[in-house]
């Protein structure tokens, strides 16, 4: 891979992002690619985290900050962060590093093997994978999330919500700039986009650990699913 953005969405993120940017250069240090940046996108976060970017800025070039105009939602700020990135290649990853950065590694693998534009971790596919999991109801829900999923919109992956996706450059622009969703379904409205536009799509199995400090709420999860609908009506319409 000739060049790799990494972006992180962060709200109110200041205590794990040290370990989480910590880690990321440690492995972009350990590779050769010719051109990375790290992209940390503030969603309008009432705590210390752009000022703690701003300071990591200083000693480590490689790092940029994007702010939101407030809180905007998560699928917002990838959105943000994608649009702006310079890399060939574009993963965007959770700020608790719940997938280990080294995991890119696979999805790297994988589109290179199978000719893919798009990669998502996965933690249906593999779930001896998963170290730490999360509640029994959160995991519940998870599962009922992707059937419904699967049924609504027809796509094929058993986990879409996992937050370490790769995209090929290119795909991801014609990807986002027709995402319209700003909350947490963005995920599948993206890969809905992609079956739409004939950009292939893989899912891979990573290791994954849940980490304390979730900011989906039980209305927002709910809200997920009456997203999906919208996500079905506006690809029947042709609107993506």
């Amino acid at each position: 891979m000739p060049s790799i953005s990494i972006v992180i969405p962060a709200y109110n993120e200041e205590k794990r992002l040290p370990s989480t940017l910590e880690a990321v250069l440690a492995y972009l240090g350990s590779k050769n690619f010719p051109f990375v940046e790290v992209i940390v996108v503030d969603d309008g976060s009432t705590d210390g985290t752009a000022a703690l970017v701003e300071t990591w800025q200083r000693s480590h070039p490689a790092i940029r900050l994007l702010k939101n105009p407030g809180n905007r939602g998560k699928g917002y700020t990838v959105r943000q962060g994608i649009l702006d990135a310079r890399g060939e290649w574009i993963l965007y990853t959770d700020a608790d590093l719940s997938a280990p950065i080294g995991e890119l590694d696979k999805l790297i693998a994988a589109v290179e093997g199978e000719g893919a534009q798009v990669a998502i971790g996965s933690r249906a596919i593999d779930r001896s994978l998963v170290g730490v999991h999360q509640s029994a109801f959160r995991e519940l829900s998870g599962r009922a999330f992707n059937l419904f999923m699967r049924c609504v919109t027809g796509l094929p992956f058993r986990d879409t919500q996992c937050g370490f996706k790769l995209f090929h450059s290119a795909a991801a622009r014609e990807i986002f700039r027709r995402q319209q969703l700003d909350g947490f379904s963005f995920d599948v409205e993206d890969l809905v986009i992609a079956k739409v536009l004939g950009i292939k799509a893989i899912e891979v199995p990573v290791v994954w650990n849940n980490v304390e400090g979730t900011k989906v709420s039980a209305l927002s999860g709910a809200a997920s699913f009456g997203a999906l609908i919208g996500i079905r009506w506006r690809a029947l319409m042709g609107r993506y």
